[in-house]
């Protein structure tokens, strides 16, 4: 049995909202087994103790949106990226994560698919990849960001239903659905949608979020903005519950904005996320992003036209500024990045909590977020020796 001793633990309370408890000891196998008070417990010789010697002790992060990191991205047609990728992310304190897709010829979308599909059935080298999130090609050309126009296409679940049990989330802009049932098909599913890459009003945004759409991509960003007389989606999506993914490099939402958001959301239905390229985690200079070249300076990533592609950022340090922009407590920090998530996709009953029966899908942290070990089904994938 492994055992972590001498840790700030981040507990649901008798609420489910996450809170700070110190003198307890947690125990698991690949499932966590037990957390009972530290003067109850005495290891057994073949017990494996871990000192977290006053670090933080929490649930694994969930990122459901990552292009990539350290030189590998999703639609890599190396069969060894997307393991790269896992490793990465644990280093980060992710435990969990939906491989990003790019709006590129379909065929190569679908062979990304199918690479994601042989990875969810494999045993984690790094964080367990729960399934994909597609962003594109149901998207709008107003709106692409830096996905490739040339390939964009109208939304028709008849395209996506050989991977339904792959999608866990679909970014789709909603003035382009003509199919009337798109998003019931996609809701009968179990596939997400979330608002996106979009120039949608308000109206039609909120019209999407009635009939099921309830996630919002990389908010503020590739969208139409808030103005008193024209809320756009960004009015839709703070007038609502929809889950709202934010980007907290500082460079894709202002801090105040953050903070705007925060408020305006009651503190829930936050996700933080990377939305992060093959760069992440290397030198700054010249990378790639969907066929398309990508100049990175420091935490900034650019098309040539100077169009923001996509980021550079770790988990772990997005959560740090996030924590220092809104001046949130730790534990309110974690409950976004790992109980929201995991309600989201319906995985809350095995993973996003520190929880007797759920996965050891942990992580231990010190004050600014510096990753010291992240765990996964019990298995340590990461460790600060």
């Amino acid at each position: 049995m492994n055992v972590i001793q001498n840790g700030i633990l981040i507990l649901p309370d008798e609420n489910g909202r996450f809170a700070a408890r110190t003198g307890l000891a947690l125990c698991y196998d690949e499932r966590i087994t037990r957390i009972v008070p530290a003067e109850e417990f005495s290891a057994a010789a073949d017990d494996t103790v871990i000192d977290a010697a006053g670090a933080y002790v929490a649930p694994g992060f969930v990122n459901v949106h990552i292009h990539g990191a350290d030189g590998a991205d999703t639609m890599d047609e190396d069969a060894e990226a997307l393991g790269k990728i896992a490793a990465f992310q644990a280093r980060t304190g992710v435990t969990s994560f939906l491989p990003t897709t790019m709006t590129c010829a379909y065929d190569a979308v679908e062979r990304a698919l199918g690479r994601i599909r042989r990875a969810m059935a494999e045993k984690p080298h790094g964080a367990r990849i729960l399934g994909a999130h597609m962003e594109g090609p149901f998207i709008s050309p107003a709106k692409k960001g830096a996905q490739d126009a040339q390939y964009i296409l109208p939304p028709t679940f008849e395209k996506i239903a050989p991977y339904a049990d792959v999608i866990k989330i679909i970014t789709a802009a909603p003035e382009m659905i003509a199919e009337e049932d798109f998003i019931e098909s996609c809701r009968t599913h179990g596939i997400i949608v979330s608002i996106g890459h979009t120039a949608a009003d308000y109206e039609t945004a909120r019209a999407a979020i009635a009939r099921g759409a309830t996630h919002i991509t990389h908010l503020c960003n590739a969208m139409t903005g808030l103005n008193h007389r024209q809320p756009g989606v960004l009015g839709a999506a703070l007038d609502s519950d929809a889950n709202c993914e934010l980007i907290t490099d500082n460079v894709h939402v202002h801090p105040a904005m953050q903070r705007i958001i925060y408020a305006a959301k009651r503190g829930a239905h936050i996700i933080p996320i990377t939305d992060s390229m093959r760069a992440c985690g290397l030198s700054d200079g010249i990378s790639e992003l969907g066929g398309q070249k990508v100049y990175v300076n420091g935490t900034r990533a650019t098309l040539a036209d100077g169009t923001i592609a996509g980021s550079v950022l770790r988990m772990n340090d997005g959560l740090r500024i996030l924590r220092e922009n809104l001046d949130a407590s730790i534990p309110a920090v974690v409950e976004m990045a790992a109980r929201t998530p995991a309600e989201e996709l319906n995985v809350y009953d095995k993973l996003g909590s520190l929880s007797v029966g759920k996965y050891a899908d942990i992580v231990i942290f010190d004050e600014d977020f510096r990753i010291r070990r992240t765990i996964v089904g019990g298995e340590t994938r990461f460790d600060v020796k």
